[in-house]
């Protein structure tokens, strides 16, 4: 059974930034694709960003420029360094694993494995 872990949350001020981690068990990266969704209150989940194994990223245009995906195939960790976030950015951000045929797909369907959450909140 894969387990995914974030960390990395927390509270900032508008423009500020925040490095979400996930780290996973049982899982090995060759062959899948991570991805970060959010969910913020009333919402649905969206997603956010993607990195394939092989490096592949993938944004969605209301983070592009702003948020950057990386990964430790050594640590089996990916790293999502936001940066200049604003108040929309306030959410629970779920990290998200399947194979790597899904990367690029915001649908949560698609995704077999999930992170438990962690909040990032915004504010002015």
């Amino acid at each position: 059974q894969v387990r995914l872990v974030e960390s990395g949350g927390g509270s900032v001020q508008t423009g500020g930034s925040l490095r979400l981690s996930c780290s996973a068990s049982n899982s090995y990266t060759s062959g899948k694709c991570r991805s970060w969704f959010r969910q913020a209150p009333g919402k649905e989940r969206e997603g956010v960003s993607a990195i394939r194994f092989d490096g592949p990223t993938y944004y969605v245009d209301s983070v592009r420029g702003r948020f950057t995906i990386s990964q430790d195939v050594g640590k089996n960790t990916v790293y999502l360094q936001m940066n200049s976030l604003r108040s929309e950015d306030t959410a629970l951000y779920y990290c998200a694993e399947d194979r790597w045929t899904t990367c690029g797909s915001w649908s949560v369907a698609d995704f077999q494995y999930w992170g438990q959450g962690i909040q990032v909140t915004v504010s002015s």
